[in-house]
């Protein structure tokens, strides 16, 4: 230790200048002689010879002007004594000028402290532990160090009280090399013993990370003090052994008589939030008012995160109304954590209330803001404030930046983020991290920009982020979902440290691609690397299963999970419940319905809109209607649903009145929306509301496609206003196709406008010269008129083209199998049985008839 002590460091001329040969890691102590750097000015001393009063006609003397200064809070007041010692001449009194810098460092007034230091004509030890308070209280811990190597030659003898002080700068800079230094030092000069350092070593040892040495202080104090074992509890929580910081909180109470107080409580339950144990922290807090002690500043600042992070909204209410009753609101780190109990459990209406009536504006408390404005989906509102910070004059930081950046992202407005990015490297010339590539990584993968996401990549790759866990899976994901695997599968081998989510990600990608003989090779790699794959693996295997149509095998895949320990969860019933739908499979769907009603599920808006679409599509309208009455927030999205089942079905009056249930809700209809309630009136044959409807879509600023003119065209074929359809064809701003064209030839069949007809199958012709429903349309168009021998041209060109009608198909679901049938076709394995039945069938049905 001595040669550590011995080696030398140069020191500044003043703290506050920073000069290039001034070391920014400080590991060892220097008592090298340094040159002294400035000259006590010499001021003509006229104590006590003044008779001018500050408050009354008595003579002035340094008591008195200690005892103002003592009391005074106000920066300006402050500065107004130090002139007037300074005309009084009491400026040169080594005790009023120590008052006078102690009145500084409670105003926070740092230049003004360190001039009145450097022209102090002398200095006592008072004077350097106020100057070094100074430091310390602006987090100059590195410059609060330098100036104790300067005391140590300025000829002044210390004393204890000094070293606490010192040992606070060693926490500041984490570095427990030099505290270890200055234990020695307090070694030296013997006050290992005072109970005050001995507080202050424990305290820096906690956090500085070195438990043990904290602990061997501990065990050779000869008397402790409630400091003492609050500073123990406290290194104990911030080095994560929370239940040994509970442990000596109840020694506290055993050994040394004291009993724990609210400083105590406050360690441990800011410990254990701190740690992640939240529930045990709101119960330390509980178990602390059992004791019959009141939280303070600190408890509350260290329970409100954890009662943020559980969403616990009915305690966040209760301590907001503590903290009003007590008088904590004024508090900016307890008003802060409150605003973001309110931000996590998505009430913005009170964190944004808090936020402009009482919060510090700084740039901790906006982006805290920022961020639960975005999570809401109140991004204009996010945006207002980041640009209004600059108005402010709060200097945004990169968490502002990377906060407002993946808001964008979070809400699909991927334009703005890519923008945003843009700005934070041109105009403000800051850094990206691994969070901000991340966000932006997610946005190219989103809008499949492979071309951005490649500079992105060249620029993590430029500032070594490439092989960052976070930066390196959004890379993973975003070649993944851009289809390039052999660039996927390049970013993953990069990453240096694999997590979960990165293997979820590639394989994800490999499920995309449909490259299933991959994945099972993934999975055991997974599981050999010593990585357990999780629900979120499944539901991204499903997904892909899905995506590529490979229906069997993902319903297959979800019954093994279900029997599995690994317990499906929201997302795998939303990805099932469209492949039953595409199935219709009826049973599976109720099986997937049955499970999302065991854990709840049924309720959330996703879930009961995929419930509706799905009983829909098998068939029920019944199962899809009770779906639909269960959901608790209905949205626009599930009431589409409701309404495309009811037009799916034909029932179409209760498909209109939905519809206008929904606007009367104040809910804004979309072009599903339009299109399936124009379906509705399709089938009532209600061409007056069919118009009024499809001239709303202009009201709500929705552009009618292709499908909304072909559902007009057919109202109107329907009803026989063939006419009218045809001229709506021709205003059409978009060219027809063989399904809109359909319509009306249907409606020319059904009406027999024989003219419209042929015009209609001709360009059905035109568009499908190999779809014989077109031929077979065409020919009954004629046999309805009697044209017999256009008819019989019709069906030499279909004989002649070797056209036939496409049979029919129907298909049943019999224990979780699904078999169809063509007209005419014995192609399936139990056809005997079947064709027997039905001649049984046949037979029975004419007897009755005869009989009957």
């Amino acid at each position: 230790m001595t040669s550590q002590l011995l080696e030398p460091i140069a020191c500044p001329a003043s703290p506050l200048n920073h000069v290039p040969n001034v070391p920014h890691n400080l590991t060892a102590l220097s008592f090298q002689k340094l040159k002294q750097a400035h000259q006590p000015v010499n001021i003509s001393q006229q104590k006590n010879q003044s008779n001018f009063s500050l408050l009354d006609n008595k003579p002035l003397n340094t008591s008195k002007y200690a005892s103002v200064l003592d009391s005074c809070k106000c920066p300006k007041l402050g500065k107004q004594v130090h002139a007037h010692t300074i005309k009084t001449g009491f400026d040169a009194d080594g005790f009023v000028d120590t008052k006078l810098l102690q009145m500084y460092a409670r105003c926070g007034l740092l230049k003004d402290a360190d001039f009145l230091f450097e022209t102090m004509p002398m200095r006592n030890l008072h004077s350097w532990k106020a100057i070094l308070s100074v430091y310390l209280d602006h987090g100059l811990f590195e410059e609060a160090f330098l100036l104790f190597q300067v005391l140590q030659f300025d000829g002044v003898e210390l004393d204890f009280f000094v070293f606490p002080l010192v040992f606070k700068a060693c926490s500041g800079l984490g570095s427990v090399e030099l505290g270890r230094q200055l234990h020695g030092l307090v070694i030296k000069f013997r006050f290992c013993l005072n109970i005050y350092v001995s507080n202050a070593l424990i305290d820096m040892y906690g956090k500085c990370g070195s438990l043990d040495d904290a602990k061997k202080v501990l065990v050779k104090m000869p008397e402790r003090d409630s400091v003492t074992w609050n500073s123990v509890i406290t290194a104990c929580a911030a080095n994560g052994m929370v239940y040994e910081a509970l442990e000596f909180l109840e020694k506290m109470k055993s050994l040394d008589y004291s009993m724990p107080n609210v400083v105590s409580w406050s360690a441990v339950i800011g410990g254990f939030a701190q740690n992640g144990y939240d529930e045990e922290a709101i119960e330390m807090l509980f178990r602390m008012q059992v004791e019959g002690l009141v939280p303070n500043a600190q408890t509350l600042a260290g329970v409100l995160p954890a009662c943020a992070r559980l969403r616990r909204l009915d305690l966040g209410k209760q301590l907001h109304g503590y903290i009003t009753r007590h008088d904590f609101i004024s508090n900016p780190v307890v008003v802060n954590a409150l605003v973001d109990v309110y931000r996590r459990c998505g009430d913005m209406g009170s964190a944004a209330k808090i936020f402009l009536k009482f919060s510090v504006k700084n740039v901790l408390s906006c982006n805290t803001m920022i961020v639960g404005y975005c999570e809401s989906g109140a991004v204009s509102k996010a945006k207002e404030l980041f640009d209004c910070m600059d108005v402010l004059g709060i200097e945004r930081d990169l968490i502002s930046w990377n906060s407002i950046i993946s808001g964008y992202v979070r809400n699909f407005m991927f334009d703005e983020a890519f923008s945003m990015f843009q700005n934070m490297l041109m105009e403000e010339g800051i850094e990206p991290d691994s969070f901000t590539l991340g966000s932006v990584l997610t946005a190219c993968a989103d809008t499949i920009s492979l071309k951005q996401g490649k500079e992105i990549h060249a620029q993590a790759i430029v500032k070594g982020l490439q092989s960052d866990t976070f930066v390196g899976g959004a890379l993973v994901e975003m070649y993944s979902k851009c289809q390039d695997l052999t660039a996927a599968q390049m970013a993953f081998d990069e990453v240096m440290e694999k997590d979960v989510p990165t293997w979820n990600a590639l394989i994800s990608g490999y499920a995309r691609s449909n490259q299933i003989e991959r994945i099972q090779y993934l999975l055991e790699k997974m599981k050999g690397d010593g990585y357990h794959p999780n629900i979120y693996t499944w539901n991204s295997i499903l997904a892909g299963l899905v995506e590529n149509r490979q229906l069997d095998l993902t319903m297959q895949l979800f019954s093994e999970m279900q029997i599995s320990k690994l317990r499906p969860d929201i997302y795998t019933v939303g990805i099932i419940l469209p492949a039953c739908s595409r199935l219709a499979t009826l049973e599976r769907g109720k099986q997937a319905h049955a499970h999302s009603i065991k854990c709840g599920y049924d309720t959330d808006v996703h879930i009961g809109a995929a419930l509706v679409d799905m009983y829909a599509k098998c068939g029920s309208l019944k199962y899809a209607q009770l779906a639909y009455d269960r959901i608790s927030n209905p949205n626009l999205v599930s009431h589409n649903a409701m309404l495309t089942a009811y037009a799916m079905h034909g029932h179409g009056e209760e498909g209109i009145s939905l519809f206008q249930t929904m606007l009367a809700l104040g809910f804004i209809p979309d072009h599903v929306t339009f299109l399936s309630v124009l379906s509705s009136c399709v089938h009532v044959g209600s061409v007056e509301t069919g118009c009024k409807f499809f001239d709303l879509m202009g009201y709500y600023n929705v552009k009618p496609t292709l499908k909304h003119y072909t559902s007009m065209v057919d109202l109107l074929s329907r009803s026989g206003q063939l006419h009218e359809a045809y001229e709506l064809i021709k205003k059409m701003p978009v060219e027809c196709d063989s399904v809109l064209w359909g319509a009306l030839l249907g409606g020319c069949v059904t009406h027999g406008n024989i003219e419209l007809g042929k015009i209609a199958a001709e360009r059905l012709i035109e568009l499908e010269p190999n779809n014989s429903g077109n031929y077979v349309l065409l020919a009954n168009l004629h046999a309805y008129a009697r044209r017999w021998t256009d008819l019989a041209r019709v069906r030499g060109m279909m004989k002649d083209r070797g056209m036939h009608k496409s049979p029919g198909c129907s298909w049943i679901e019999d224990k979780n199998e699904i078999h169809s049938f063509l007209a005419c076709d014995r192609s399936h394995k139990r056809a005997e049985e079947i064709y027997a039945t039905l001649d049984y069938l046949a037979r029975h049905m004419k007897t009755g008839i005869v009989h009957g």
